[in-house]
């Protein structure tokens, strides 16, 4: 009888510790009808380190849309590049949604060299030409707080373009714009380069 009375109490205290996370909406890999992954790596927690990425896509602004490029990603790169799954560990769409990769517990392959300690936020669009929406940086912005706040990024973390790490125009002149004047933003990455 303890027991289940120690189970519920646990129960509502994950219920009450995720409800003050305050997370954007998350479209899980099943809602968008995802590929299960081949193999999974475990991501060490909390990782201190968000890489900011574009998928040099058309951009998206409707459910289905997005969930489309994000499945077309998926296939392209575990039928092309032999991924395991899709390598970004989240994706937003213009819609300001968030779609699910690997996620926060899984290791991603979006920046050689640094997949094992770190995460990635692939904006959906091509953003040396077109300009990310108010919505989908919102809702990165939510996302890194949320992962603060669940334990999986540290909470002196730093972003940076992915650029900044290997050669590549990614995420975009646009979307590099717009992350450098955010707080946590890292200019000098000399001391985290591979």
């Amino acid at each position: 009888m303890i027991f289940k009375y120690c189970c519920l109490f646990f129960i509502l205290f994950l219920q009450c510790f995720y409800a003050s996370a305050k997370c954007p909406t998350i479209v899980s890999r099943k809602e968008w009808d995802g590929l299960k992954p081949v193999h999974v790596r475990y991501l060490p927690r909390p990782v201190d380190l968000v890489i900011i990425q574009h998928t040099v896509t058309p951009t998206c602004a409707t459910d289905d849309g997005c969930a489309e490029i994000v499945r077309n990603i998926q296939a392209y790169q575990m039928d092309n590049l032999n991924f395991w799954d899709i390598g970004q560990s989240f994706l937003i769409g213009g819609n300001g949604k968030v779609y699910e990769g690997p996620g926060w517990l899984h290791a991603g392959a979006h920046t050689y060299g640094y997949n094992s300690k770190s995460i990635g936020v692939a904006f959906i669009g091509n953003f040396n030409k077109d300009q990310p929406t108010t919505q989908a940086l919102n809702a990165a912005k939510a996302l890194i707080k949320c992962g603060v706040d669940l334990g999986h990024l540290a909470s002196n973390y730093h972003v940076v373009g992915h650029r900044q790490l290997i050669a590549t125009e990614s995420p975009g002149r646009k979307l590099y714009n717009e992350i450098r004047s955010w707080p946590d933003w890292m200019e000098d990455v000399s001391s985290i380069k591979n």
